[in-house]
């Protein structure tokens, strides 16, 4: 932390400074969600061992038109809900709208706490490397450092990566995703020419908000979290854009869970 010389009012901070990783956080998220469930009279109990971020909300949205969603009475979280389904016979946890790294995070912690074993993030991504595939699902595999959260969890020279354990189950994925790397930003309308640019030469396939968080929160805490990009758009440059298949992609959506519950269903070890 510097003092402004010019100002001594103002204080200049080094946000990638004081960050002491072995050092517990005093802020817990069982403590919090000890006191919601106080507060709003939530009962204790466990959510489903597997659940799903679902940034948009269309994933949500479609299984409550369709009566398979229902509220989840006991998740605490203040700031969001929390639905469960049933899709290729297991019962899973799926909470909408968790948009941004700081915010998939907080949900993250609180949703490891409170039962959850894997963690599948489905988000919508900016297509910044074109696929001569063309499959609609990117599994990614390492994601670029651009947003802050991340570096409360790991040092600022540690890859965000998948884990190579899951990586490895996902290998047998028929053809239903790609494995590729992505440019997570907490600044969407700071995607610039020459930063879009600069990550093609690095090979990145897509941009999004949450990934590299989730995979330095999964790292520095041991947990479960494989992150997807839905491949959906072009970053608004044409109109038109951002059109996800019928449902907004849902059916798509489901069948991409589908095979993953039938990977992990018998073993999350």
């Amino acid at each position: 932390m510097v003092i402004n010389k010019k100002d001594k009012t103002s204080i200049l901070t080094d946000i990638l400074g004081n960050k002491n990783y072995d050092e517990p956080s005093i802020f817990r998220p069982t403590n919090l969600l000890r006191e919601s469930r106080r507060q709003n009279n939530i009962p204790l109990g466990k959510i489903p061992s597997i659940c799903i971020l679902d940034p948009d909300g269309n994933l949500v949205d479609y299984l409550k038109n369709e009566n398979r969603a229902l509220l989840n009475k006991f998740w605490a979280c203040y700031h969001s809900s929390l639905y469960t389904s049933e899709i290729a016979g297991l019962t899973v946890g799926i909470i909408p709208r968790a948009v941004g790294a700081s915010y998939a995070v907080l949900i993250a912690e609180q949703l490891f706490v409170s039962g959850c074993e894997l963690l599948i993030s489905i988000t919508s991504a900016g297509i910044i490397s074109d696929s001569p595939s063309n499959q609609k699902f990117a599994l990614i595999t390492q994601a670029i450092r651009d947003e802050g959260t991340s570096y409360h969890y790991i040092p600022k020279n540690e890859p965000s990566t998948l884990s190579s354990k899951l990586l490895k189950k996902l290998k047998n994925n028929k053809g239903l995703w790609r494995e590729s790397k992505s440019w997570t930003t907490d600044a969407p309308y700071r995607e610039t020419e020459s930063a879009i640019k600069e990550m093609k030469i690095k090979n990145i396939t897509c941009v999004e908000m949450e990934s590299s968080a989730l995979y330095a929160f999964a790292k520095a805490k041991d947990k479960n979290v494989i992150c997807f990009a839905h491949l959906t758009n072009t970053m608004a440059q044409k109109q038109g854009d951002f059109e996800k298949g019928d449902d907004f992609g849902s059916l798509d959506t489901i069948t991409l869970i589908e095979n993953v519950l039938e990977i992990f269903k018998n073993n999350l070890e």
